[in-house]
């Protein structure tokens, strides 16, 4: 069943007026996440959030409208590689280089290169809550950043396709399912997931997709 939010089916015009009222708001934080986090995950976050060998790295979080001026949310399916996150659904970002001015920058850049979305019609909306990505020992920093016309698109190497995910099923608690598998601990255990465009989207990109539902909630 579809939310009673009036703005689940709003088209980008509206959308972009009433996204700018969440900068000020107060951020979801690790209760959102956890919505999303297997029970396995919480208590390794719990314990662990980084430390001085961790690396940087920021991922936006970009909202446009598509052809016809509905909400969309860009998501990407990573190319496969020998690496942790090889084939994996999530937003464009990357590690932090040494001539980005901050992390802000940085997503950006990675949003410029990945999916060639130019910097200069994006405007960013807000900073989120950092990510802990354990295998890969990443301090994620996402931002909420919209475009006002509909991008053109244009992958790198690093991107096998686009996701893009309508606001309507983004805030549709309908797209949440559950993994039963024993693939990743050993233990069987249920992974929580969103399911869009038939595709499986956890881990830290679901998390964050967590805390921009509930902040959307307070528009």
């Amino acid at each position: 069943m579809v939310p009673n939010y009036e703005f689940s089916s709003m088209q980008y015009l509206d959308f972009s007026k009433s996204i700018r009222r969440i900068s000020k708001h107060p951020l979801p934080g690790f209760e959102a996440h956890n919505k999303l986090v297997p029970g396995y995950r919480q208590q390794i976050l719990k314990k662990h959030n980084g430390n001085s060998s961790t690396k940087k790295a920021a991922v936006l979080a970009l909202f446009y409208p598509d052809k016809v001026g509905n909400t969309r949310l860009l998501l990407t399916l990573r190319a496969s590689y020998k690496g942790t996150h090889s084939a994996q659904i999530s937003f464009p970002g990357g590690k932090t280089e040494g001539h980005d001015n901050n992390l802000a920058a940085t997503a950006l850049r990675e949003t410029y290169e990945e999916v060639g979305v130019p910097t200069t019609t994006i405007q960013m909306v807000r900073e989120l809550t950092n990510v802990y990505i354990p295998p890969s020992n990443f301090l994620v920093t996402p931002f909420i950043g919209i475009s006002d016309t509909t991008p053109l698109f244009k992958t790198n190497h690093e991107v096998e396709r686009l996701i893009e995910v309508a606001l309507s099923d983004l805030l549709d608690d309908q797209f949440i399912r559950f993994k039963t598998t024993d693939e990743i601990t050993g233990i069987t255990t249920k992974i929580p997931y969103y399911h869009f465009n038939d595709q499986m989207v956890w881990g830290a990109t679901a998390m964050i997709i967590s805390e921009i539902k509930e902040l959307i909630k307070t528009m």
